[in-house]
């Protein structure tokens, strides 16, 4: 896959130097910045180079979602822009986020590994299917069948309509399978047919859901919907 630039803007270190360094472990170039005026600064003498945004609503003078229209008003940045889940405000800002175009969330405190698996989706979006609802980090063991194979492996990630498991082995494209897992604190495996949307060799494969019982999915959107605004920046 070609090299991509990745524009991390946050005011915390911590964040900064973990995105920073899956990045670049995983061969691509990351930027970063910890200030509203210096993410505009370097989005306006270097747009054309950014491939992805990921950014931190509560900049040291960022203004919230006003950075995001910021960005919008400069013709050279094309990159698509990722939000940090745990810095949206309230309900209403996630739905102007919305109308503004911003891609995804992700989670600032995804562990290390974690990491490019859930940005990889935009930096190549033409490899990946672009499930529009969010994707919680979660790693729980699953086991799924293909033909008279069985094999397991842990999540990445789950959505509404999918989940990305780790492995080294992934199958082809198109490939459809039988997956049980168990989500935390429940007490009852889920079931599920799903079939191969993207592939990467070196973190995995997505999994979009093509058949779950009502119950399940019911359980399933739950869950992301109880965990994807758990984190918050006091």
């Amino acid at each position: 896959m070609a090299v991509k630039t990745v524009l991390v803007a946050d005011d915390t270190a911590f964040v900064r130097d973990r995105f920073s360094t899956a990045i670049v472990a995983a061969g691509h170039r990351a930027v970063t910045v910890q200030t509203g005026p210096e993410l505009l600064a370097h989005v306006q003498s270097a747009g054309s180079q950014v491939d992805l945004v990921v950014l931190d609503l509560r900049l040291p003078q960022g203004h919230g979602v006003a950075s995001v229209k910021a960005l919008r008003t400069i013709e050279t940045l094309r990159a698509p822009i990722v939000v940090f889940s745990g810095t949206i405000a309230n309900a209403a800002e996630a739905r102007e986020l919305i109308t503004l175009g911003v891609a995804g969330y992700v989670n600032e405190y995804t562990s290390v590994p974690h990491i490019l698996p859930s940005l990889a989706p935009y930096l190549f979006p033409d490899h990946y299917n672009r499930r529009s609802s969010p994707r919680v980090v979660l790693g729980i063991p699953v086991s799924y069948r293909f033909g008279n194979t069985i094999a397991a492996a842990l999540t990445l990630n789950i959505s509404h309509g999918g989940l990305a498991i780790r492995t080294t082995s992934p199958l082809e494209a198109g490939t459809t399978m039988k997956l049980r897992f168990r989500l935390p604190s429940s007490k009852k495996d889920i079931e599920a047919e799903a079939l191969v949307a993207w592939v990467d060799r070196r973190t995995g494969m997505g999994l979009q859901f093509s058949k779950v019982h009502g119950g399940d999915h019911s359980a399933i959107d739950d869950f992301v919907q109880a965990h994807f605004f758990s984190n918050r920046k006091s």
